[in-house]
């Protein structure tokens, strides 16, 4: 059975009592409304004739009672605009139960009402709106949590603990109404990314979330099982493979935005559901793919932004073409000050020792390179920095670096110590395709959990054919933390992974 707290002993009292008045807490009716907070800010002392008879709805945030009058706080999605309500003027007659016994006594923090009147200044120049209707539309049955604000503007008692923040985003919202200007300004970093694709005719698309094999990345799946069909699947690490089959069917250009899922561990950075943007562009590499990055990411933050320029963690970061770039065992050279070119399995295993980095029998030559790059490397790529040129080992899907042996032609683009995207010049040989799958199995069989399986499917496809063609992944997650300054990812996932409160 549910234990209620006082107060929500209270506000079901109050829920008894209203429904006693004849009052539907909960009206099935439509609310019409017409303006919003944000409108009427921007708009009124300009064109005060658009606020003569206004209707706006909300959450009831503050009472401030003067006996026939008081002032209220109404916050709808865009902001929060004070309300004037006069006894005399909602309730002519003798009837004045709406005002003093629904809304100066009934009525909670939390409660939705709508408003219908017009828009006034006060004496101390406060936008208001003067109320001549007032309807409740939404009882609150559970207290928010108090937000106090000193006079230096600076919060107090307010819902900051991240773990109650995010298993209750929708408080969240309510109580810290900047968090959802995060969510605004990743959903038009989105907008505008599809924007710069469609202007250039490429086709957005979907391909399964379920797949019999886990492919196109090197990532652990979950595992999950089709009833009718009796079968295991796995719950996609990665579209690649799907997106490629779509350029051997004749797209020259296609591009998916959605939800990837890795079991994997959690930190500030990774989370197991994530959200990737992949694009697939026929007759181009690697350097070609580079170029459009710089100019994409460029349009993308001017347009979210309002500038080629973001603030976090305390660096200016610049999205100004050209970013840097330098291959990656040459940045493993300037950073780490260790060669790793030519070196044997037994000494890159040596050098992650002496970096203290915690190795095991699984790792091949190319995990190893990637662990010492990831310690020594990472840190120190604030700029947006193109790391290019990985071993062959790392990538089964990418071509055969045109002139450095053992290669592949592969970038990771790093801004802020993290890796924000990865492309490659797209494997199109199903023969070394097939012999890079066959290596993977070697890994797995040494208990490599994130090696690649073999996929005959997909083989297939590249007999008939693939053009050239160069791919993109970026983390959109990740991409949206910079763009909203957050430091950690959860702050940009509206309902992020937790694990269950036990009881």
């Amino acid at each position: 059975m549910q234990q209620l707290s006082e107060q929500q002993i209270v506000r079901r009292n109050a829920l008894n009592e209203i429904l006693a008045m004849g009052i539907n807490p909960y009206p099935a009716e439509a609310f019409e409304v017409t303006t919003d907070s944000a409108a009427i800010r921007a708009c009124f002392d300009s064109e005060p004739d658009r606020f003569t008879n206004v209707s706006i709805a909300g959450r009831l945030m503050m009472i401030r009672d003067m006996g026939k009058a008081c002032f209220a706080e109404l916050q709808d999605e865009r902001g929060r605009i004070q309300l004037y309500i006069k006894r005399d003027e909602i309730c002519p007659g003798e009837d004045k139960g709406l005002y003093d016994q629904l809304f100066k006594r009934l009525s909670d923090i939390g409660d939705f009402f709508g408003a219908r009147g017009y828009v006034f200044r006060t004496k101390v120049g406060e936008l208001s709106i003067h109320v001549v209707e007032l309807r409740m539309l939404s009882k609150s049955l559970h207290p928010l949590p108090v937000v106090k604000t000193d006079a230096d503007g600076k919060v107090h008692d307010a819902f900051t603990d991240p773990e109650q923040r995010y298993r209750h985003r929708y408080v969240d919202l309510i109580v810290n109404p900047q968090v959802r200007e995060i969510f605004v300004r990743r959903s038009h970093m989105i907008q505008e990314m599809r924007n710069f694709f469609n202007s250039r005719g490429w086709l957005e698309v979907e391909t399964p979330v379920l797949q019999n094999i886990h492919g196109g990345a090197a990532a652990r799946p979950f595992h999950t099982h089709h009833n009718a069909l009796d079968i295991p699947l796995f719950l996609r690490i990665a579209n690649e493979l799907y997106l490629k089959r779509l350029i051997v069917g004749g797209y020259s250009g296609v591009y998916e935005i959605g939800k990837m899922f890795r079991n994997e561990g959690m930190d500030r950075t990774h989370n197991p559901e994530f959200t990737s943007m992949e694009i697939y562009v026929a007759y181009k590499d690697y350097l070609w793919m580079m170029d459009m990055v710089e100019e994409m990411l460029e349009f993308v933050v001017e347009k979210v932004c309002g500038r080629r320029q973001i603030e976090i963690s305390g660096h200016t970061i610049r999205f100004e073409k050209p970013f840097r770039r330098i291959s990656m065992l040459d940045a493993i050279r300037e950073f780490g000050s260790l060669e790793v070119e030519g070196k044997s399995e037994a000494e890159l295993r040596t050098m992650c020792r002496n970096a203290n980095i915690q190795v095991d029998a699984s790792m091949g030559w190319g995990k190893l390179i990637d662990e010492l790059f990831s310690e020594l490397v990472e840190p120190h790529l604030i700029q947006p920095t193109y790391i290019m040129d990985y071993p062959l080992e790392m990538t089964p899907l990418a071509k055969k670096h045109r002139s450095k042996d053992g290669l592949v032609e592969r970038f990771e683009l790093y801004v802020n110590g993290k890796e924000i995207a990865n492309a490659y010049t797209e494997l199109n040989d199903p023969l070394d395709q097939r012999q890079r799958f066959e290596e993977q199995l070697k890994l797995a069989a040494r208990g490599d959990e994130e090696a690649m399986a073999m996929d005959e499917d997909f083989l297939l496809a590249l007999e008939y054919g693939m053009p050239p063609t160069s791919g993109l992944g970026i983390g959109i997650d990740r991409l949206a933390m910079l763009l909203t300054g957050q430091e950690a990812i959860q702050e940009v996932l509206l309902f992020p992974q937790m694990k269950p409160v036990a009881g």
